[in-house]
């Protein structure tokens, strides 16, 4: 895909990318949506979701050349987590929690058991 980045850094980058369209595709309904009968958003949320998935399919193939299955997940669930807690903050306007932070050490710990050698 892009021949001068590793794909270990290609799958990441999408990795995020794919995530953003996802945060989006499953919550920004409960915001911008929330008048609308729950059909339409779910309309829109597959729409949004395509998006989601034709990064993420690329993401993962490329990612699996460089990572096994169990690295994937976790890094999906890191990248998941730090795209989120911008989201919920500024973009839906919920208060900064510190279990944001605590979630996220044992995120941490997840990363460090997945990726030792």
């Amino acid at each position: 895909m892009f021949t001068a980045i590793p794909p270990g850094m290609q799958a990441i980058v999408l990795l995020v990318c794919s995530n953003v369209f996802m945060t989006f595709a499953w919550y920004a309904h409960l915001k911008d949506m929330s008048a609308k009968p729950w059909y339409i958003a779910a309309l829109l949320s597959w729409g949004i979701a395509l998006f989601e998935y034709l990064l993420q399919v690329p993401a993962n193939r490329i990612g699996f050349t460089v990572y096994n299955l169990a690295q994937l997940k976790i890094m999906q669930e890191v990248i998941t987590l730090t795209v989120f807690i911008p989201f919920a903050v500024f973009y839906m306007n919920q208060p900064f929690k510190w279990d944001f932070l605590w979630a996220g050490l044992c995120l941490l710990g997840a990363v460090y058991f997945m990726f030792r050698t």
